[in-house]
């Protein structure tokens, strides 16, 4: 069967019959082997996302790719399937690298490699900073077919990891890649790419085509194929974007009073700095509400405990800075809200892709202040509309600021008090579930309990 667009492959029949098995279209579509199809079937993918139908099939032809497509557009299942149909082919250890930016990132592709490849015995290994890195030489030692790294520990391994290398390498993924360089990855970048073999197939994701990504590419990729679904930075529509419009030092009142609002469904706050992220985890945890922050100043373990227990639906708010802005899915996000506007307008277009995915309907909405006026002017020319300001009720909020204005007391001396104790103990910052602190000490002495909102 011949298909012409791609659009044409995405309207045509979706499920093939396959003995007394459903499969889904990659079969006869893509190209893809029925144990794989399998696979995809049993994690609920039934049709592939139109990343997946441009770029699957010439990967399948073993070309290079450059894969753009906005956040939240399947691109992990577009590198991960060929990969595994090529180590089913030709099994070896140490098969492919994927390198991507942030760790938690990392863990989410290799739980999808794993899940992708259960029935054929993948093994991968996440290879990142913030943990112990003789078990990760360890691990390493054993040889796993997929390595999922961070560039910067990933090199710290190839200099000091006796007996470990990547002569053998056939496939390199680089996901996200704007962001990989963004981050000041270049030199590392460079050291991986010298002692990988220039006899590779190499896939480059990014969610936006920058200058430093189109010179990574004429370096790593030979004759690349463009598989483009977005040319332009966009934000999927259905997601429903709003702005307010707000005195600076009303924020935090501005803050609960939407939580407030919009009380039952799951929220991403995105802050620019670690220290505000904790200082209003602790806020609003002293006001009644599950919130739980994820920052690049916690330990690894302690960022993941966060983010497990958010996906678990144990925590219905996570605070994060742009350490989870890029590719996380956790499917139940409803609404995400930008409490500090991100300085670089493609962040945005990152952080609000946190809701609204895989076709589901979600919200966004970004506190503007005097201060953030110019910023949220180029978010609007960026995405080419105008948004709408969100309804709100001003003598509602200004009902809120005793109270809240208690509670900032609250977390700012808990904020002191962790700070005290990670410089006698060395310490990791808390990630505010053990932090009794200082406010059931202030209610006890007043004999006085305060009711969450």
């Amino acid at each position: 069967m011949r298909f012409g667009s791609a659009r044409d492959k995405l309207d045509s029949v979706a499920v093939c019959l396959l003995g007394d098995v459903c499969f889904p279209f990659f079969t006869n579509v893509q190209g893809v082997t029925d144990v794989l199809c399998e696979a995809c079937d049993q994690l609920g993918w039934k049709m592939p996302t139109k990343i997946q139908v441009e770029a699957i099939p010439v990967a399948l032809q073993g070309r290079d790719i450059i894969g753009l497509a906005e956040t939240g557009s399947g691109k992990t299942g577009a590198f991960a399937l060929p990969i595994l149909q090529a180590l089913l082919e030709t099994p070896q250890r140490l098969f492919a690298l994927v390198l991507t930016p942030t760790r938690e990132l990392a863990f989410q592709i290799s739980e999808q490699f794993e899940a992708l490849g259960s029935s054929i015995g993948v093994h991968s290994t996440v290879i990142v900073g913030g943990i112990d890195t003789m078990s990760q030489s360890l691990a390493l030692a054993k040889k796993p077919h997929i390595i999922i790294a961070t560039p910067g520990r990933l090199v710290d391994h190839l200099e000091n990891t006796k007996g470990f290398n990547l002569r053998a390498l056939k496939f390199l993924v680089m996901d996200e890649a704007d962001r990989i360089l963004n981050m000041d990855f270049e030199t590392e970048v460079d050291k991986i790419l010298k002692v990988i073999p220039r006899d590779r197939k190499t896939f480059l994701f990014s969610a936006t085509m920058t200058k430093k990504v189109q010179k990574l590419q004429r370096a790593a990729l030979k004759n690349p194929v463009k598989c483009a679904v977005s040319s332009k930075y966009q934000t999927v529509e259905k997601l429903q974007q709003y702005y307010i419009f707000i005195p600076s030092k009303f924020k935090d009142s501005y803050l609960v009073y939407i939580l407030n609002e919009l009380a039952g469904n799951s929220f991403m706050i995105f802050c620019s700095t670690c220290n505000n992220t904790q200082r209003t985890a602790l806020l609003l945890r002293n006001l009644g509400f599950t919130a739980i922050p994820l920052h690049g100043q916690m330990s690894q373990n302690k960022r993941l405990g966060s983010l497990n227990k958010f996906k678990a639906k144990a925590r219905s708010i996570l605070l994060a800075t742009d350490v989870a802005s890029r590719g996380l899915d956790i499917p139940h996000v409803d609404v995400v809200i930008n409490f500090d506007i991100p300085t670089h307008s493609k962040d945005y277009i990152h952080r609000v892709g946190r809701t609204a995915r895989a076709g589901r309907s979600g919200k966004s909405i970004t506190f503007v202040t005097q201060y953030d006026v110019e910023l949220f002017q180029r978010i609007e020319h960026l995405i080419g509309k105008k948004l709408p300001a969100f309804p709100m009720q001003e003598e509602e909020v200004m009902m809120l600021t005793e109270r809240v204005a208690e509670a900032q007391r609250f977390a700012r001396m808990e904020l002191r008090e962790q700070g005290e104790k990670k410089r006698s103990r060395n310490d990791d910052d808390d990630d505010t579930e053990e932090a009794i602190g200082v406010r059931n000490k202030v209610a006890g002495g007043k004999k006085k309990k305060r009711k969450a909102f």
